[in-house]
């Protein structure tokens, strides 16, 4: 198991038309380290975004796609997403505010 402190759990937050409309229901998208859990997920999610409070967690395996340069294949880096659902008196994460 990897030594993964709270701040290096959470990569970047996934923009996209569907995690958008999730906003709506209290459920942000992020990109997440590959070795971490729901458990720590959820403690970095508290513990950056002061005021939210984690209803549940789930999360995805991206295997990485195949890409190709000329006669040579290779593969991009695998990636976890997170889709972090927040309680009703949860605050609102401000990072998606504006968007």
């Amino acid at each position: 198991m990897a030594n993964i402190q709270y701040y290096d759990v959470i990569l970047k937050p996934v923009v996209t038309e569907k995690s958008m409309n999730a906003m709506a229901e209290k459920k942000y998208t992020f990109l997440v380290h590959t070795d971490a859990n729901k458990a720590q997920i959820k403690e970095a999610v508290e513990k950056m975004f002061e005021g939210t409070k984690v209803k549940s967690v789930n999360t995805m395996n991206m295997d990485g796609k195949t890409k190709r340069r000329g006669m040579v294949f290779g593969k991009t880096a695998k990636t976890k997403k997170a889709v972090v659902a927040l309680t009703e008196d949860s605050k609102d994460i401000e990072i998606f505010e504006g968007l």
